[in-house]
């Protein structure tokens, strides 16, 4: 009887979907060519078929050598090794069951000691990998275990369900999410909402034509628009986190109390909102500039001998250029002018308030273009027209570039943009903006540095409410991080999807581990091994766990490694150069 040539060995033992295959003592090599191709046995992620009448059961490799044995082989070869008799082991885990030429995820059978087992033919891959509707999925490259093949993702999954791109510096991590945010972007969807928290200002170049960058210090020549988050949309806590200094619980609420006035009398003339439902919390313009000079008209004034009647101002403050009301100066004993005894003693406070107000490089925030009010709380623009701004375009994505943002609050304004959108969207979910009419996938770049475990944040707590609620309301989140044993586990494990890369630190190992599916962890071992470029790609979004590689985007993500050889043989620049990076220093722009 011919040798069939796909037949690698039989079954030894079943214990849930875990089966432990003994590989055939005579088999020729690790390498069989069959029809003319060459295929891998034994490479971890890679497929083995079980053929059981009409159905083949199909299962990805996890372990191979000495270590898949049987427990109870395992122990009776540590006293004698002999007992192999020359033959291999390998164990997998059922992932799928192809009937007919249909496959489907799961399994409905389970082998039994002895059925024969077959290497995967790339006929065969075709059938595992293929089944993907046009409409709703995406290629991203190829599958490493045959590179004719396309890996797709299930992109409904993908932004319902949430998922991580995690993987270590250089190892293709910033590509991939170009990759699939274009691949995204590419598809015929006129209403596709994607937005890219990119603290670093990395992938406009890789997504240009499919993207609206807003930067503050835009470029207008290159059509990037001012990024604009008015300090009035924040929530007051972390409105008041901006300033430095710090206050007292008792002074916080003294404060709060002062916005909450000058919101009610915004909300008086903007009509239509219930007084009951206002609070200090609420996206309703105010006047900051009138709110500090009236905070610190409080401190400074001083009484006449009556107590109670101010004196006569020595110098007229302003509050549009934050000048302070100067009073005579309150003498030192029982003679006029006295000091106001009702002071909260914040002037310190206030001191750092207006030294920020005045800081040109919050003006996205203190002055934004159209959305800054007036001394009674007008403004140009509302809240209605900066969304229909960021995801009104007629582009599919849009980039907040947050790399001119200082960096003391790069936390706290991006955990503010994540709030002010996802708050609009759950409580517009019932208008045709909404989540749940038109979806919104959010990319957080870099969400190691501003979703750190533990950490009691704005961006914390919204990442955390967009994990566990967000799919209910149309918000979906890719992740993406170098580091994932420092995200918080609660938000990793609320991730359908994982696409892990090459990763070499084994605490970040094991948090990859811990978010994949109990029979997949072993594979975390494959991690430090991967190309640059490749990834092990699990749960809802694919079919079956895949090796991928995936494509290189045609213009580099700018966080690319620079080639030094070719660079540094190019001629030296001159001094004209650093006279233009310093003006730039100087004037905190990039242009």
């Amino acid at each position: 009887m011919k040798h069939n040539p796909t037949h690698i060995g039989e079954v030894e033992s079943v214990s849930g979907n875990s089966v432990t295959i003994k590989m055939a003592s005579n088999y020729p090599s690790n390498m069989p060519i069959v029809d003319g191709t060459v295929y891998r046995i034994g490479q971890i992620g890679s497929f083995l078929k079980i053929p059981l009448g009409y159905a083949n059961l199909y299962g990805l490799i996890t372990q191979a050598g000495v270590l898949a044995m049987p427990e109870s082989l395992l122990i009776a070869y540590k006293e004698n090794p002999s007992i192999v008799d020359g033959h291999r082991w390998l164990r997998m885990i059922l992932v799928g069951e192809q009937v007919g030429s249909s496959f489907e995820r799961g399994v409905l059978q389970s082998p039994t000691s002895g059925d024969q087992v077959h290497l995967v033919t790339n006929e065969d891959l075709r059938v595992v990998y293929g089944g993907y509707k046009a409409q709703s999925s995406i290629v991203i490259g190829n599958q490493s275990a045959s590179e004719g093949l396309a890996a797709q993702l299930d992109m409904d999954k993908l932004i319902s369900r949430h998922c991580a791109v995690l993987g270590a510096t250089g190892s293709g991590k910033s590509n991939a999410v170009s990759i699939v945010v274009k691949a995204i972007a590419e598809k015929p969807f006129p209403s596709a909402r994607v937005l890219m928290i990119d603290p670093h200002g990395e992938y406009a170049s890789s997504l240009t034509g499919k993207c609206r960058v807003f930067r503050v210090g835009a470029n207008a020549a290159s059509g990037e628009e001012e990024l604009c988050v008015p300090f009035w949309a924040l929530p007051f806590k972390e409105l008041m986190a901006i300033f430095p200094g710090k206050l007292s619980d008792q002074n916080e609420d003294y404060i709060r109390g002062k916005v909450l006035e000058l919101k009610r009398v915004s909300a008086a003339a903007i009509g239509g909102l219930r007084a009951e439902a206002i609070t200090a919390d609420s996206p309703i313009p105010f006047s900051i500039n009138q709110l500090w000079f009236d905070l610190d008209n409080f401190e400074r004034v001083t009484f006449r001998a009556d107590r109670t009647t101010p004196e006569t101002l020595s110098v007229v403050g302003e509050p549009a250029t934050l000048r302070s009301n100067q009073y005579p100066i309150a003498g030192l004993g029982s003679s006029a002018p006295f000091l106001n005894t009702k002071a909260k003693g914040i002037l310190g406070f206030l001191d750092g308030m207006r030294s920020r107000l005045l800081d040109q490089r919050y003006n996205f925030l203190f002055r934004p273009a159209g959305y800054s009010p007036d001394l009674i709380g007008t403004t140009p623009n509302d809240l209605p027209s900066l969304f229909s701004t960021w995801f009104g375009h007629g582009s599919p994505v849009s980039i907040l570039d947050l790399s001119a943002i200082p960096s003391n609050i790069m936390q706290t304004i991006s955990g503010c943009i994540l709030k002010i959108v996802y708050d609009a969207l759950y409580w517009g979910q019932n208008t045709l903006v909404g989540g749940k009419r038109q979806p919104l996938l959010v990319v957080l770049d870099e969400a190691h540095a501003y979703l750190k475990a533990g950490e009691d944040s704005i961006s914390s707590r919204t990442v955390q409410a967009i994990a566990k609620e967000g799919r209910k309301y149309g918000v979906g989140m890719l992740l993406v991080t170098q580091r994932p044993s420092e995200l918080d586990e609660t938000v990793l494990s609320q991730c359908g999807s994982i696409i892990a890369l090459r990763m070499t630190n084994t605490r970040d190992k094991g948090h990859v581990s811990s978010a994949m599916q109990d029979e997949l962890r072993e594979m975390a071992d494959v991690l430090s091994s991967l190309r640059t470029g490749e990834a092990i790609v699990s749960g809802e979004a694919v079919r079956i766990p895949s090796r991928v590689k995936f494509f290189q985007a045609n213009n580099a993500v700018k966080s690319s490694d620079p080639i030094a050889s070719k660079l540094w043989a190019e001629a030296r620049p001159d001094v004209a150069e650093y006279e233009i990076s310093v003006r730039n220093w100087r004037n905190q722009t990039f242009n």
